[in-house]
């Protein structure tokens, strides 16, 4: 890589794997597991049921350490929630209670950084669209989808994808999205990260 290219690294993971305990004993979800991202870029990440492709963004988020290897943001090993990593579920998570726009304000106040429609009132697009601006109001460094858009109807799923990755794109915001559906994994990804079966590589 020349030296204009490493600049510009945002995320690296560095032969990563992570053990579980299951009744039957210990279990590899995946092994060696080493890649970057470039700043703006966005990563697709496709594998088989069970490869652990969920686990593998909670590590880069810093909800579970990792059992071996190292993931580095912005050059910084990453050794617990990170504040630079905006990360989004399948289920949208809005608080019933609030307004959209208090929704929106949720993850800001939260974070001491604060500067009449409920979301029952939404359609399930229009919830994602809402949980995914409440992600980015904080300003993460990268962003990571995991089957966040999967739970929407077809019609519905192709009308948020394209707008979210519209909006993606403009914000250069990086972005790592777990999907289930190969077409939009080819369609949205810079990048495509293929994982094989249990115990997982790339």
């Amino acid at each position: 890589a020349g030296e204009g290219e490493c600049a510009m690294e945002i995320l690296r993971v560095e032969d990563v794997g992570h053990k579980y305990q299951a009744e039957n004993g210990e279990v590899t979800a995946f092994e060696h597991i080493s890649f970057t991202v470039q700043k703006g870029e966005f990563m697709s990440i496709v594998g088989p049921s069970g490869c652990g492709k969920s686990t593998l963004l909670s590590i880069i988020a810093g909800l579970l350490p990792p059992t071996s290897g190292r993931v580095y943001v912005d050059g910084e090993v990453v050794t617990g929630i990170s504040r630079h990593i905006g990360y989004m579920l399948q289920r949208d998570n809005l608080l019933e209670w609030r307004t959209i726009l208090s929704n929106v304000l949720f993850g800001l106040e939260i974070r001491g950084a604060k500067t009449p429609q409920n979301p029952r009132q939404l359609s399930g697009g229009m919830r994602q669209r809402v949980a995914l601006i409440r992600t980015l109001a904080t300003g993460p460094d990268i962003l990571l989808l995991d089957e966040a858009f999967s739970a929407l109807d077809y019609q519905t799923r192709l009308n948020v994808t394209d707008d979210v990755y519209r909006i993606l794109k403009r914000e250069q915001v990086t972005t790592l999205m777990v999907t289930h559906d190969i077409p939009e994994s080819i369609s949205m990804g810079d990048k495509i990260l293929v994982l094989s079966a249990r115990p997982a590589q790339v």
